[in-house]
């Protein structure tokens, strides 16, 4: 109760912020003051029962989703291979550090020339923003795993799978859930402006065209809808993450 209790005073406190900020402070802004969180709010509900909106939300999610999917993929045979031979970490390390800090919207131009405007272009900026995430993340897992483990494992008769299955899967699986969950925050972020570059529908669109429309109200019922969704992400990827960290620390016990 305590702990729901300070979430909901934060929350009106965030509020009353925004509130003071739209509508006090630069209340004589023919923009800002559009955007304040009784309009805001109100304008979300509206779009929500709109085709168009919802259908854009689906199509966000979708396009997410599918470059995750493609990023785990890539990442998690990469980032074995790399945690687990020294010499491949060495050999690698620069192009994946080089790939890794190279905005992934530089790439968008490109991305564009190989697979037109449309979805693929973004799910393919999308995936190589979240691949570098789960390539790091399960690499530093790998090299974390206790060989004894595996040692007290073949001692007992386990074959090579048995004693991956017993011993490096489990221990793995709590940094691979860890790293896809930075992996889908960094991909959220990466694929509104993503949306931006030649689509006609996704979210990041829907801001664009709430701008060209010169509909400030929109546009900040936009920017609240992809805040809440990406928290909403988050916040199942964060339980999943629990849930596998929580089965694991049973297992060890």
């Amino acid at each position: 109760m305590t702990r729901i209790a300070i979430r909901v005073g934060v929350l009106g406190g965030f509020v009353l912020v925004w509130w003071l900020l739209a509508e006090v402070m630069f209340g004589a802004n023919t923009v800002v003051s559009k955007m304040g969180p009784v309009d805001t709010i109100s304008r979300l509900a509206e779009l929500l029962t709109t085709d168009s909106f919802v259908q854009a939300i689906s199509v966000s999610l979708y396009r997410v989703l599918a470059g995750l999917a493609i990023a785990v993929v890539i990442g998690l045979p990469l980032g074995a291979l790399v945690g687990s031979r020294a010499l491949v970490d060495e050999a690698l390390d620069p192009i994946i550090q080089l790939l890794r800090m190279t905005s992934p919207l530089a790439w968008a131009p490109l991305a564009l020339v190989l697979l037109g405007a449309g979805s693929g272009a973004v799910i393919a900026l999308v995936a190589l923003a979240a691949v570098w995430p789960i390539v790091l993340g399960v690499a530093a897992g790998v090299r974390a795993l206790d060989p004894k483990l595996a040692r007290v494992a073949r001692s007992l008769g386990a074959t090579r799978w048995e004693t991956i299955r017993s011993t490096a899967l489990p221990a793995l699986a709590v940094p691979t859930t860890g790293a896809i969950r930075v992996a889908l925050g960094i991909a959220w972020v990466v694929l509104v402006p993503a949306e931006m570059l030649g689509v006609t529908n996704g979210l990041g669109y829907a801001v664009l065209n709430a701008r060209d429309n010169v509909d400030y109200t929109a546009l900040a019922a936009t920017m609240l809808a992809i805040g809440v969704l990406g928290y909403l992400l988050d916040r199942v990827f964060r339980g999943i993450h629990r849930i596998v960290r929580d089965r694991n620390g049973r297992q060890v016990q």
